[in-house]
């Protein structure tokens, strides 16, 4: 039966945009790239696309990190190709090819300027970054609390007696290890939001790695990563959407596999078989160091959550503007037809 996953390849970030398209795509043959102003009409024709391919095949679709409404992409691996949002289109994509939306409808937008919007929302856009960045250096104060009470060999065993289970009974894979980089969720208008519950209703081993702020959890999560490669397996990794150099989920297809990071803003707690949690601040904390720096954490926790608030804020702004300068565009049924029809033609080809 066809499979259908989801995920993020592009996030809003302490760093900014990020964009990890071409990690995802480099193996297939054709980009096609859907150029109009309106993210609603590029969503409309995705989900005709999807429409079209979900029954036969598998397909994986690409959310999109302005909101929950709209798509940035699909990607149909047997037909080598993937039509996407020019927002997260970049160079050098293999086989690109630019389909403009607004030739096969009777709305003229050519006359249209739509500067003053596009800056607006540039400016609240690079508001919100700023904010998540500044966040994120309040945010490293809270890992320095922690790291001086943490006990790294404890850390490094724990991650060592967990890779040698994991691995023990797994041959090696006779091929060389890819790894694509994703993002379960990532900060929106809409709020923080991710797309976990989806992800691991997929597999049947999932271990939630808890802790606090420098504890380990991303490191061990690279240490499982690394053996992985070793053993030849594909691996998806994805990113933390507030700090896109820390990661939050090491995901094993092949062994029905993932661990991530399962602490605020997306924290989740095991339900049932092949379920397990991983507590680090449990493992390797001295004891009583939440209660021993409580006024120093409460008050690091207060300042980072205020600068990812105001970024939200930033974010639903601009949101705002793209709301409005959505209601100046529309296209027929039959238009959307025209360019479903087209685009089907360019994938048989």
């Amino acid at each position: 039966m066809p499979s259908q996953i989801g995920y993020y390849v592009s996030g809003n970030t302490a760093e900014g945009f990020v964009n990890f398209l071409s990690t995802n795509t480099s193996n297939l043959h054709h980009h096609i790239i859907l150029k109009h102003p309106s993210n609603k009409i590029k969503t409309t024709v995705i989900n005709e696309i999807i429409n079209k391919y979900k029954a036969n095949h598998d397909i994986e679709i690409l959310y999109s990190s302005i909101g929950k409404e709209y798509l940035e992409g699909i990607v149909i691996r047997d037909k080598k190709v993937a039509i996407i949002d020019e927002r997260i289109a970049t160079e050098n994509l293999v086989g690109s090819f630019e389909i403009d939306l607004s030739l096969f409808s009777v709305q003229n937008i050519s006359n249209t300027d739509f500067s003053e919007d596009l800056n607006k929302i540039n400016q609240l856009t690079q508001k919100a970054y700023d904010n998540f960045e500044t966040g994120l250096k309040v945010h490293d104060d809270l890992e320095t609390v922690y790291i001086k009470e943490m006990n790294f060999d404890v850390a490094n065993t724990i991650a060592e007696e967990f890779i040698e289970a994991l691995f023990k009974y797994v041959p090696k894979q006779n091929k060389e290890s890819t790894v694509v980089h994703r993002l379960f969720g990532t900060n929106t208008r809409d709020g923080v939001v991710n797309v976990v519950p989806e992800i691991l209703s997929q597999l049947s081993k999932k271990y939630y790695i808890k802790g606090r702020a420098g504890t380990g959890k991303s490191t061990f999560m690279k240490k499982v990563m690394t053996s992985a490669q070793d053993h030849g397996f594909d691996i998806e990794l994805y990113h933390c959407s507030f700090d896109p150099n820390s990661v939050d989920m090491v995901l094993i297809r092949d062994l029905e596999f993932c661990i991530f990071d399962s602490t605020d803003p997306h924290e989740f707690f095991p339900k049932g078989l092949g379920e397990e949690e991983i507590d680090m601040y449990e493992k390797t904390v001295t004891p009583g160091t939440d209660e021993k720096y409580k006024k120093e954490i409460t008050e690091i926790n207060s300042r980072y959550k205020s600068y990812m608030k105001k970024g939200i804020i930033e974010l639903k702004a601009a949101g705002d503007i793209i709301n409005k300068m959505e209601q100046k565009f529309a296209m027929e049924p039959q238009e959307i037809d025209k360019i479903t029809s087209f685009i089907i033609g360019k994938i048989i080809e």
